[in-house]
């Protein structure tokens, strides 16, 4: 049954579907899980997006100077591969387009719904439908509502898709234009204005930069240093590219080579020597080859263990702070009084505008509070003490869900693509398994015995990691319970050979051959 051409409108006013699945956004990883299934002949799905547009993150990230921080080729699908990026890193414009062309190529207009904003999501255990339990699905978009009726949900909302605002005393008074850098508009204009930038983390290293010399003064508030290291990036020349797009197996092997040489990165996050030092001196050296030594440099020189963060890449972000047009606060941003910003360390800065470079809500998703599982319940709910999942792809209480990009599926040190892509072969598998099972057979469900003893392994690996002791405050750790929530504290590679393949016994169902014998 294809989506498109099997629509139920009651009253004009609201639309019903039945599908198999059901996928929630329409970014990175609701395109990878939508690509796979069409390839696998499978029609029954719809994604519901509540953007005008698919691309998640790359498509609300507008901001001037926007890129990506791994190395281009690591960041397109292995099952479609890239060869014409123009430069080392790619620019967002050129990611974006790249997901636009994966989407328009691969034939997902019939299954795709454009604002639709999910507003509640609920497992229903015997809808009469088939006997096995449901998910329904209910979305607001132009023309009404939307019910979807699922065997299987996939969340695939991505941890960069809800701004974080500071809390900050006054910001909602401020008598200037407040932009938070993943809402960047076509009518944000600097030019000639006093701006303040709140953070220092990846997407401030590449605004700041693109601000100096456009805005007339540019104060940046720095609650923490950041660790920087060379970016280098570059044009990749025309023959480069040419050779590539003749050769698809050389785009593979070039793949194959910076994803090895990033996932050998954990060695350094493991505090393996001499990896540890080596990264620690060339992120110095490169500070002191760039900020002459002095009041500055120390304030740029970070206190805590080298990559308890993300390492950030950059070569304009400290050449920008010794310009006469910036100035860097060694402080976070305290408090707004009108247009004045006061900082930490209680200087004033007057200012016509404010950047909002803090990041994202990641350890308490608001899809959370709209999924309800079994008994009602909320995932938010069954988060109350922290981000938890099997596989960081299932919950117990929650049949036939499949999450993306959730709990302990963020790579600290390389692409998340690769986490992702391995998620959505689990969530393939888990699909093949109910198919060979049959209509009316029990969901999927993992319990909790099996959650604690993937976690308590995830725990172990995390033991004595930069982040687990690095001497820092991040988003990757859940605040309620001081686990490392959101990153998988180990490579791709493993993360991949852990939980790509989908395991029927670890949700309690037997091997799909022996259930169809």
């Amino acid at each position: 049954m294809g989506v498109a051409n099997r629509p139920d409108r009651d009253h004009g006013s609201c639309e019903h579907l039945t599908v198999d699945v059901a996928v929630i956004g329409a970014g990175v990883a609701g395109l990878a899980s939508a690509i796979q299934l069409r390839r696998r002949g499978r029609e029954s799905f719809v994604v519901l997006e509540r953007g005008r547009d698919v691309g998640g993150t790359w498509r609300d990230n507008t901001y001037p100077g926007v890129a990506c921080d791994v190395p281009a080729p690591l960041y397109a699908y292995t099952f479609r591969p890239q060869p014409a990026w123009t430069h080392r890193y790619a620019r967002g414009d050129q990611v974006l387009e790249y997901l636009r062309t994966s989407a328009r190529e691969e034939g997902l207009a019939p299954h795709l719904r454009l604002r639709a904003d999910v507003r509640d999501a609920t497992w229903h255990d015997d809808d009469g439908v088939d006997g096995g339990g449901r998910w329904h699905v209910t979305a607001a978009t132009p023309d009404g509502e939307l019910r979807v009726s699922a065997r299987v949900l996939v969340t695939a909302v991505g941890r960069l898709a809800e701004p974080r605002t500071p809390d900050v005393p006054g910001l909602e008074r401020f008598e200037g234009p407040v932009v938070h850098t993943a809402r960047w508009g076509s009518e944000v204009d600097v030019r000639g204005l006093r701006v303040g930038v709140v953070g220092t983390g990846a997407s401030a290293v590449q605004v700041v930069p693109q601000l100096a010399g456009a805005a007339a003064q540019v104060v940046v508030f720095q609650r923490t240093a950041p660790w920087v290291v060379p970016r280098r990036d570059a044009e990749v020349p025309a023959e480069e590219r040419a050779a590539l797009q003749r050769d698809p197996a050389a785009v593979q092997v070039l793949r194959a080579g910076l994803l090895a040489e990033l996932d050998a990165g954990i060695a350094a996050r493991r505090r393996q020597r001499p990896a540890l030092d080596a990264l620690r001196a060339r992120a110095l050296e490169h500070l002191a080859s760039q900020v002459p030594d002095g009041p500055l440099r120390r304030v740029l020189t970070p206190t805590y263990e080298v990559g308890c963060k993300r390492v950030l890449l950059s070569d304009d972000f400290y050449p920008a702070l010794l310009r006469s047009d910036v100035r860097l606060e060694p402080s976070a941003l305290a408090r707004v009084d009108g247009r004045t910003a006061v900082a930490g360390s209680g200087a004033r800065h007057d200012l016509d505008a404010l950047v909002l470079a803090t990041g994202f809500t990641t350890t308490r998703p608001p899809i959370a509070e709209r999924l309800h599982g079994r008994g009602g319940r909320t995932l938010a709910q069954r988060w109350a003490g922290g981000m938890a999942a099997y596989a960081s792809t299932a919950v117990p209480g929650f049949p036939n869900l499949f999450l993306l990009g959730g709990p302990h599926a963020v790579l600290g040190h390389s692409s998340a693509i690769d986490v992702l892509e391995a998620q959505v072969e689990h969530v393939l598998g888990a699909l093949e398994h109910l198919r060979r099972l049959g209509a009316g057979a029990a969901p999927l469900e993992v319990d909790e015995a099996t959650e604690a003893a993937y976690l308590h392994d995830v725990d172990a690996m995390a033991a004595g990691t930069v982040w687990d002791d690095g001497g820092c405050s991040s988003w990757y750790r859940d605040d309620r319970s001081g686990r490392l929530a959101l990153l998988w504290p180990a490579s791709a590679a493993e993360f991949r050979a852990r939980n790509a393949r989908f395991d029927p016994a670890a949700y309690g169902a037997r091997d799909a051959h022996d259930a169809a014998s």
